[in-house]
């Protein structure tokens, strides 16, 4: 903030006495933008802090649910396996069973 005072004091000769002006100026607009810039600058800085956080929350959804995907696909692989065993195991039995009777 800027100030500045000027005091000018005069002497007349009608015999009236001194006469004192004093003019003041004041200046306080420079203050008030930078103060509005460094708000402006903080609202801004948090609305990228804010949506950063929502795009960890989003990355980390689609994650997760990729590896569901592939965990549900894993437990589908291991049942068909288990499965096709099952099979493999009845009909070898089955032809033991066969040779046996024989």
């Amino acid at each position: 903030m800027s100030d500045e005072r000027v005091t000018e004091t005069e002497t007349t000769t009608t015999g009236e006495g001194p006469h004192t002006t004093v003019v003041e100026r004041r200046s306080g607009g420079g203050g008030l933008l930078i103060g509005i810039a460094v708000l402006i600058l903080v609202i801004v800085g948090a609305y990228f802090l804010l949506n950063q956080s929502r795009n960890d929350d989003v990355q980390t959804q689609a994650i997760d649910g990729a590896a569901q995907s592939v965990s549900d696909a894993a437990d589908k692989v291991g049942d068909t396996a288990q499965q096709a065993g099952d099979t493999v195991g009845d009909t070898a039995q089955q032809a033991g069973d066969a040779v046996d009777e024989n």
